[in-house]
């Protein structure tokens, strides 16, 4: 199964933590689609608007720093984000994102590369990044990562290891 990525590119920084990518006052809700639409919304209000499925963010060090909570992740997937370029991500976060499904591919030049509002294609077959004419390489990510976000994420990687 091919697993690639294309939309248009929102850039962050450095050190952009959970509580700026879903601000803990809306942990109580629910619903994905009630998440997403206050995705990013404490760090660029606009976000949420311009943002189309498909799209990739293009970000710093640290991505996803602050607390263990999954509804980050959640809301990134709802609002429509496809995958993610990071410089750096904190651990628990690169975790979450694997075990909901949302690739992050880690390419410190490729991140700083990548042009906000224009087209990027992602393949994790082969781990390159592309834009225009430029095109990157991100570390390699074990099969057992690459397995899961093929099935969509972890429970659905269970659920069909279960079946067979």
């Amino acid at each position: 199964m091919s697993l690639t990525y294309e939309g248009r590119v929102h850039r962050f920084g450095d050190e952009v933590n959970t509580d700026v990518i879903l601000p803990g006052r809306y942990l109580a809700l629910r619903k994905p689609e009630e998440l997403g639409k206050h995705c990013l919304e404490g760090l660029d209000p606009d976000f949420i608007h311009r943002v189309r499925p498909g799209d990739i963010l293009a970000v710093g060090r640290n991505f996803g720093c602050g607390s263990s909570r999954e509804h980050a992740v959640i809301a990134l997937k709802a609002a429509g984000v496809a995958a993610i370029v990071a410089v750096s991500a904190a651990r628990i976060f690169f975790r979450n994102a694997v075990n909901l499904g949302l690739p992050v591919i880690f390419s410190a030049e490729a991140a700083a590369a990548l042009r906000e509002g224009e087209t990027a294609r992602i393949s994790l077959d082969d781990m390159s990044i592309a834009q225009g004419e430029q095109s990157w390489h991100g570390q390699p990510l074990g099969d057992e990562v690459r397995a899961i976000l093929a099935a969509g994420g972890l429970v659905p990687r269970v659920r069909k290891a279960l079946a067979a």
